[in-house]
């Protein structure tokens, strides 16, 4: 009887990832993912065309994903757009756990049910902007930091996320280099994708090596004020000789994942 149970359940999970809705609205969560990429990609590109500017300023956008929802809060058009991102990030979510539930292979289970976390905490705080009560993703890093340092072996916690990060940009990188985004998709998207969808994990995959920097450096120090996130981690290049241009092309990485996320909007296996 359990066994027929779970594959109730199972068929009837298959059942609602595969409803329009949910997969129509999977479709547009990537898209609005690259909108925000887009959004992130503009505000490394301000940051890095300033003549000095190392530190976060008062009022300065964050060069992440808060800051770039907090850049569409700003009008009235991008308010309606946070809605869309709201829908489309919950319905990506809950596409994602379905495939956490009916997929056989572990891996591909735990990294659909980590990828449904990411996009609904991506709605969750997309639905804060519209209330207008969103905050800063470095804060809320730091925040988080800070927890894991008053637990036992805090500053180690701290070491092993950035490794992790560590791990997860190494796989950005070779996914792109390998083009194994292209597994990601129902049929090939045409050259101006493959090119992007390559540019953009690449690049990204180094953000996230940077961002693991942060963790590890805060670990070492044992000061979770320095964990500062994607924005504290790409302003780091600042400090570095010629690193506004690394940070300008990271910036472009980001330009270049937002257009593969249009092409993934139309050809993505849901």
């Amino acid at each position: 009887m359990s066994d027929d149970i779970a594959a109730d359940v199972t068929e009837a999970v298959r059942d609602v990832g595969g409803h329009p809705i949910v997969e129509n609205g999977a479709r547009v969560g990537y898209a609005v993912n690259g909108i925000v990429h887009l959004l992130i990609a503009w505000i490394a590109i301000q940051l890095a065309l300033q003549p000095s500017a190392p530190r976060k300023a008062e009022g300065q956008e964050t060069v992440d994903q808060s800051g770039a929802l907090a850049t569409l809060a700003s009008s009235g058009l991008g308010k309606v757009t946070l809605l869309i991102a709201v829908g489309g990030f919950a319905l990506l979510a809950l596409w994602q756990v379905t495939e956490a539930v009916i997929r056989r292979k572990t891996s591909v289970r735990l990294k659909s049910a980590a990828k449904g976390i990411v996009y609904a905490s991506l709605a969750w705080s997309a639905f804060a902007f519209v209330r207008g009560a969103g905050s800063s993703s470095s804060e809320q890093t730091v925040d988080v930091t800070a927890e894991l340092m008053n637990r036992p072996l805090g500053q180690a916690l701290v070491a092993i996320l950035g490794f992790v990060v560590l791990g997860i940009g190494g796989y950005h990188v070779y996914k792109g280099a390998k083009c194994r985004f292209l597994h990601d998709l129902r049929e090939h998207p045409g050259q101006w994708a493959v090119f992007a969808g390559r540019y953009g994990y690449i690049a990204k995959g180094v953000a996230l090596a940077l961002v693991a920097v942060v963790f590890l450096v805060a670990a070492w120090h044992g000061r979770a004020d320095e964990a500062t996130g994607l924005d504290g981690g790409l302003r780091i290049l600042l400090d570095l000789p010629l690193g506004h241009l690394p940070l300008v092309l990271i910036a472009l990485g980001f330009a270049a994942y937002a257009v593969y996320s249009a092409a993934r909007a139309k050809y993505a296996r849901v």
